[in-house]
């Protein structure tokens, strides 16, 4: 089992930064895929950025240049630096890990944080 608790969401104005986090306990933290999906209201949950075990990463065409996904493996923690944020942005953000990237791609985890609301007033 992975538990993955989220911090650092908020309210913030247009153009504004947040920066969450995710700590991650329970087994190798290295080993996994970590990412960050959000799901805003009235949507389906979509993947905002993945850091694969090996150090390459994704991100979703929605939030190139603007988020930077990072991963302190020492510290057993996921960032997302969240840069020059829009009123679309607004979602709960969720922490996610899985053994295979791909898994992420498509969608899916093995394993979920509880959430984190980022809210971006106008």
């Amino acid at each position: 089992q992975v538990q993955l608790v989220e911090s650092g969401g908020g309210l913030v104005q247009a153009g504004g930064s947040l920066r969450l986090s995710c700590a991650a306990s329970g087994r190798t933290f290295s080993n996994y895929a970590m990412g960050w999906f959000r799901q805003a209201p009235g949507k389906e949950r979509e993947l905002v950025a993945v850091s694969r075990s090996l150090g390459s990463t994704y991100y979703a065409d929605s939030v190139k240049g603007r988020f930077t996904i990072s991963r302190d493996n020492a510290k057993n923690t996921l960032y997302l630096q969240m840069n020059s944020l829009k009123p679309e942005d607004t979602a709960v953000y969720y922490c996610a890990a899985a053994l295979v990237s791909q898994k992420m791609i498509a969608g899916l985890s093995d394993y979920w944080g509880q959430g984190t609301q980022v809210s971006v007033s106008s």
